[in-house]
């Protein structure tokens, strides 16, 4: 039998180890898994979670050097100047903008809104994420059940809370409470989740509201994460401002979606709120449910070939 590597048989491409770097929030973590599994999709890859602390000493990374290293947090900012050192050879990839440590990697991948200027940095629409169509399918088959027992049309509504810009009041909390029983009152069925940063006053007047309606799905945080179900099953997808990567995430579904105001002043991410609009995901919720089509955000994918094109010019692929 032939092997690889014998005449009219091409090489088979050996599988390069990625650390994936964080201090281990969810957010970042997502992040970067998002970039490692585009480029697994390009290249064989062995995708491995690096938990870096916020402070104090950093673990020992192991016995495996990895050939790419993508990492999101000031911790993980941290702990490229070490691991520059222990892996020369590796090529280092940043997620968001590390501020004036710019020097530490061959690629940055910052949003758009950030308005970094780097010689080594490629602009995106929101942040890398998960979001396929190939996950959403498959957890939507996961929670079929579930799913089939709402009323449909459905919507999902994705409901973070507080920020350093935003501001999940009392007030924004009740005008949130009434659209839902609206849409309720419009027949659709809700897939509804909270974070951890939702108001315990909200998430406990939610349970009161819902709790016994056989139309509306909430999930609170016990149990399996319905996140991607939600997303692949939803008609409508609305998700409250305050998170840029819940927003990002759902404008990568093709499904329309609604940003939902907060108080307070949003600053940059005002600007990311107009790429949404203008790639036509994402609307203001005005009160007004239409339906529309987009071409899913795949910013995913275009951070992947900015590290592939870099791989391909050292020769690595």
């Amino acid at each position: 039998m032939a092997g690889a590597g014998e005449p009219g048989r091409p090489a088979r491409t050996p599988e390069r180890a990625c650390f994936v770097v964080t201090d281990g929030r969810r957010g970042m973590e997502n992040q970067v898994l998002g970039l490692a599994e585009a480029l697994s999709r390009h290249i064989p890859l062995r995708i491995l979670p690096v938990q870096v602390p916020r402070t104090g000493e950093l673990p020992d990374p192991g016995p495996i050097a990895p050939d790419i290293w993508i990492g999101c947090g000031m911790a993980a900012v941290r702990a490229a100047s070490e691991h520059r050192r222990a892996f020369p050879n590796a090529l280092f990839v940043y997620v968001q903008d590390p501020k004036t440590a710019h020097h530490r990697f061959d690629l940055i991948i910052a949003p758009e809104h950030d308005r970094m200027r780097a010689k080594n940095g490629l602009s995106t629409i929101g942040s890398p994420n998960r979001v396929t169509r190939e996950r959403l399918d498959e957890a939507e088959r996961s929670f079929a059940g579930k799913i089939a027992g709402l009323p449909a049309p459905r919507a999902a509504v994705l409901i973070g809370g507080e920020s350093r810009h935003h501001r999940l009041t009392d007030d924004t909390g009740d005008a949130l409470l009434n659209l839902l029983r609206s849409l309720r009152k419009r027949g659709l069925g809700l897939m509804v989740t909270t974070s951890r940063r939702t108001p315990e006053r909200l998430s406990a007047a939610l349970l009161e509201a819902f709790a016994d309606d056989e139309g509306v799905w909430l999930h609170t945080g016990d149990g399996p994460n319905p996140y991607f179900a939600f997303l692949g099953g939803a008609d409508w997808i609305f998700v409250t401002e305050d998170s840029t990567n819940m927003l990002t995430e759902a404008a990568a579904t093709g499904t329309p979606v609604y940003r939902l105001k907060l108080d307070g002043k949003p600053g940059k991410f005002a600007r990311l709120y107009s790429a949404l609009e203008a790639h036509g995901s994402v609307r203001p919720w005005l009160g007004r449910l239409d339906s529309w089509t987009y071409e899913p955000l795949h910013e995913t994918e275009r951070a992947a070939q900015g590290v592939l094109e870099i791989m391909a010019r050292k020769g690595d692929i």
